[in-house]
């Protein structure tokens, strides 16, 4: 049985806010949490994600974050738990810590030596069944097609036949692999979720019949996505292009037109601030903060949006 009932809707990727000398602020990281739990569409909430600056977070740091949110959102969201490991050991270790620390599920990373060296078919269903030894359900995060992380279609349906792996986060940056995983999937199991993880590219990777959308953007405008779900639902596409309108500019002032990146997660922190959604838009080095252009694209796409508060 899933230890998550429900994948199909907004899960937001949150960012972690910090203190002026680095340190995880607990307070405010428990305000936003409470904050997306509040946002309509919204089902669970993903800790140590990209957007949570998770290469920055020591082991201790990733399990604290994950213990501050599933204890802020106790009884009313499920908290996913990224893990980001190099070898088989670190990661149950790192999927132990997580679980204990009140996780529901577990997104698997695909080890970042795998960008450099690749992988063979194998070490994929090794790495997640060595983290299912936690007793989780597990999502696999499809990284983009261009690296030697990209998983084949034929390795996502082995993933699908899996039955701990409940949830796929997608984000090939590749229309046509991503049709054909996409169609893989569900061949293999129509019962598993998919979720986009574009989120540069939400109404065009929404229409192709996904469950839902996992992705960092979700921390800084869930209702604005939710807005573009609903209508993606509902087989309303002019609504869904006049949400859109008024997520482009923010998306361009976030990541610029490319895929998101340690300074566009600086960058949507800056907006995060701008939109009163955090206090402190901190970001821990060596990601560099928004120059004061990028500054006052952000404000203009936030003011377009009627979303500027400072």
């Amino acid at each position: 049985m899933p230890t998550i009932q429900n994948y199909r809707g907004i899960i937001p990727a949150i960012a972690c806010p910090f203190t002026r000398d680095f340190r995880i602020d607990e307070a405010e990281l428990r305000r936003h949490a409470s904050w997306l739990a509040g946002q309509p569409g919204v089902v669970a909430v993903m800790t140590n994600g990209h957007t949570g600056e998770v290469f920055s977070l020591t082991a201790k740091e990733r399990a604290e974050v994950t213990r501050i949110v599933a204890s802020e959102l106790e009884g009313r969201l499920p908290v996913i738990s990224s893990i980001v490991c190099e070898g088989l050991l670190e990661a149950k270790e790192h999927a132990s810590m997580a679980r204990d620390a009140g996780a529901r599920a577990l997104d698997v990373m695909p080890p970042h030596h795998w960008l450099r060296f690749g992988f063979r078919a194998a070490h994929v269903t090794d790495y997640f069944e060595a983290i299912s030894e936690a007793g989780l359900d597990l999502v696999a995060h499809v990284y983009p097609a261009w690296t030697r992380a990209a998983y084949s279609s034929a390795t996502l349906a082995e993933l699908a036949k899996l039955p701990y792996v409940q949830a796929f986060k997608v984000g090939q940056r590749d229309m046509n692999k991503y049709a054909s995983d996409i169609k893989a999937i569900r061949e293999a199991d129509p019962s598993k979720s998919i979720l986009t993880c574009h989120d540069e590219y939400l109404l065009a990777t929404m229409v192709q019949g996904v469950d839902g959308a996992l992705v960092g953007f979700a921390t800084f405008i869930p209702s604005l996505i939710n807005d573009l779900w609903e209508a993606v639902k509902a087989g309303d596409l002019k609504k869904a292009m006049k949400v859109q309108a008024l997520i482009t500019p923010l998306k361009d002032a976030v990541y610029g037109g490319g895929e998101p990146t340690g300074e566009a997660h600086a960058r949507m922190k800056a907006g995060m601030y701008l939109a009163g959604v955090i206090k402190d838009p901190t970001a821990r080095p060596p990601t560099e903060a928004p120059s004061e252009a990028e500054m006052q694209a952000l404000r203009a796409a936030l003011d377009n949006a009627g979303l500027l508060q400072r």
